[in-house]
């Protein structure tokens, strides 16, 4: 036994075996959606049948141009909210550049804390990693990167709660747009 739960670690899998450790369940089904149609592909999960690669082309297919118009709507519905609240405060302290300023720090230091520099407390706390590598996870997960080296819920010695895997593929849609944003931002910038 000890043998095959180190293979598994290692990632080699048996042809034939039935048993997923929890990997195809509601939230791990989810989980691999998600890492598919963001195209973040950690590469520690894949189908393994013809049928279920063909599936996995057309869901991508059709998944990927639906996420991104989904990011995009959330991104702009993220900047519209920063703009209201800049066009607030310049009516209420007859602010001008300074309150777009103003919000727009205050919705990039929320967003770096939301999706940056709080998940990797959670990722201590479930996975076991440290601060630096929850850092890096996060950002190696939300720039679509996803090398595969970390990847959440997949230790077979830990037990992870049943919203775990479904908080993450959120934090991962909502952390994709608000980092795409910042992105744009930074573009124009240096345009």
């Amino acid at each position: 036994l000890q043998g095959i739960i180190q293979a598994y670690k290692s990632g080699i899998t048996l042809q034939g075996n039935t048993t997923s450790l929890g990997r195809w369940d509601f939230s791990g089904s989810f989980f691999f959606s998600i890492s598919a149609i963001t195209t973040i592909g950690y590469g520690n999960l894949s189908p393994s049948t013809v049928a279920g690669r063909i599936f996995c082309i057309l869901f991508a297919l059709f998944g990927i141009p639906l996420n991104l118009v989904l990011l995009n709507e959330i991104g702009q519905l993220m900047l519209l909210g920063v703009q209201h609240c800049a066009h607030h405060l310049e009516e209420v302290f007859n602010w001008q550049k300074k309150a777009s300023l103003l919000i727009k720090t205050c919705a990039l230091v929320t967003g770096l804390l939301l999706f940056l520099l709080l998940p990797p407390l959670l990722f201590s706390d479930k996975e076991g990693w440290s601060y630096e590598e929850g850092f890096y996870y996060s950002f190696i997960t939300l720039s679509t990167i996803g090398f595969g080296d970390y990847v959440i819920g997949m230790n077979p010695d830990r037990t992870y709660p049943g919203w775990y895997k479904n908080v993450i593929s959120l934090w991962i849609l909502f952390g994709m747009a608000w980092l795409a944003l910042v992105i744009k931002f930074y573009i124009n910038f240096l345009e």
